[in-house]
């Protein structure tokens, strides 16, 4: 056997296979601002249109898929985890107020196998189509020897921009504020690591079909994207701060958004019925602490807006396709910055 590259498990040819293949999908992502196609050694993004903002500001985010990868592996799912990956992103990057402009995707894998990694691109395109974000480059690392054969990991890198003066960091929150929230698809891209624990899922899928349909039908929903909608609702309304609820759930992430002082106090009863976290508590007796500690419990992003203008803000988001309403409030400290009512 030769000593080459290919023999040592890295398949240069099937890498150019695969960017050729992907090519035209990825460019029809493409906005006019960039420049150049793919392939090259690096992204090229006309920002010249910055010049219309007094203040611009870039704002930049990274992410990933976390262990829902290993879910897709063993089902061999991989069209949807691009979405999630886009979206993890993209969504954070939006708590800011900033419109995405551009992302980046990297993939490392144990052996390239140009269908799957396409059918991942595939999800990653309809994600930036989702938000109007150009997908600008990427790139795929074999790891023969670190990786399994058929072990994938996804990271993904997005670009947006804001004016300086319309940026949302929370520091408007005030007591007498509404939360409004905007429901999940479901557990989104957070809390597996505690799921596949739950379930069983470790080298292979359950054998009982009601928990596998569960896994397949359910657990797989890509995360939602809120771009759109927010970015909408922020051109006509004041908001004063918004939460993107992922890993930690409502505990962790509520807090990084307003002062101290505050406590945002918000009623079970209030949320969204959901069958899947409904489900999960159901078939392992967690504590809903533990719940709202790890998920977003049916809540993927939370709006901080004037009492006032609460109730307008719901309907137009309702208007625009997501279904929203209003959670909680705000109110001077409590024990805590963070109260539920069971």
């Amino acid at each position: 056997m030769s000593n080459s590259y290919k023999n040592a498990g890295v398949d240069t040819e099937a890498g150019q296979e695969f960017v050729s293949n992907i090519k035209k999908n990825v460019q029809s992502t493409f906005s006019p601002r960039v420049l150049g196609g793919l392939g090259g050694f690096a992204a090229c993004y006309d920002v010249s249109f910055l010049k219309n903002y007094k203040e611009p500001v870039l704002v930049s985010c990274n992410d990933g898929v976390g262990t829902k990868l290993e879910l897709a592996r063993l089902l061999n799912k991989h069209d949807t985890v691009g979405i999630d990956l886009v979206a993890m992103s993209v969504n954070d990057l939006l708590v800011t107020g900033a419109t995405p402009l551009f992302f980046l995707d990297y993939i490392s894998c144990g052996k390239l196998d140009v269908k799957k990694m396409e059918q991942i691109v595939s999800g990653i395109v309809t994600g930036c189509k989702l938000c109007g974000t150009s997908l600008v480059g990427g790139e795929t690392a074999e790891h023969p020897g670190t990786m399994k054969e058929d072990e994938y990991d996804l990271a993904g890198f997005a670009v947006g921009a804001v004016e300086k003066s319309e940026m949302i960091d929370g520091s408007k929150v005030k007591e007498g504020d509404l939360i409004i929230g905007l429901e999940s698809s479901g557990v989104h891209s957070n809390g597996f690591s505690l799921l596949r624990k739950l379930y069983g899922i470790k080298e292979s899928l359950p054998i009982d079909e009601k928990t596998l349909e569960f896994i397949k039908e359910y657990l797989m929903r890509p995360t939602r994207i809120y771009v759109n909608p927010v970015l909408k609702v922020l051109k006509q309304n004041e908001i004063n701060g918004m939460v993107h609820v992922t890993g930690g759930g409502f505990y962790e992430n509520i807090p990084r958004v307003f002062k101290k002082e505050l406590t945002a106090v918000i009623e079970k009863k209030n949320l969204f019925d959901n069958y899947i976290f409904n489900k999960i508590q159901e078939d392992h007796k967690l504590e809903l602490k533990d719940m709202f500690s790890t998920f977003n419990m049916g809540v993927g992003f939370m709006i901080f807006a004037n009492k006032e203008s609460a109730d307008k803000i719901v309907n137009e988001l309702n208007s625009y396709g997501e279904s929203a309403k209003i959670i909680g409030e705000v109110t001077s400290k409590r024990n805590e910055s963070v109260e539920l009512i069971f």
